[in-house]
């Protein structure tokens, strides 16, 4: 299942920032990143990835720096120290979030107390 961009909406940031966490990625390898580790579910469209990302550097979470490579500039990002502390937060904020919606998924459970 292919999940839309819509449905992505207030996941996005938080997602590239992840993407992020292991090193520096030029943009077109962020995209592919989500792809790949999202087993094809996260397919965006760069018009989807790129905003985002100029969002993100806006906001100081997010560095960008150009390079040449095979006589071709492209842009890599890497997390700043802002990054990494807003990807720390979100990655707790996630599990408490996922914890409770499983909770309240699991028959009864959340009714009965067991």
């Amino acid at each position: 299942m292919r999940v839309d961009a819509q449905v992505l909406k207030g996941h996005l940031d938080v997602l590239l920032l992840a993407t992020l966490a292991d090193g520096p990625l030029h943009g077109y390898a962020i995209k592919e990143a989500l792809r790949e580790g999202s087993e094809g579910r996260f397919d965006l469209p760069t018009g989807t990835v790129y905003p985002a990302l100029h969002r993100l550097e806006r906001a100081g979470l997010i560095a960008g720096s150009w390079s040449v490579v095979d006589g071709r500039r492209r842009r890599s990002y890497q997390l700043t120290a802002d990054g990494q502390r807003k990807l720390t937060g979100e990655r707790a904020n996630w599990r408490e979030f996922a914890q409770a919606v499983t909770t309240m998924l699991e028959p009864n459970k959340w009714l009965t107390g067991t």
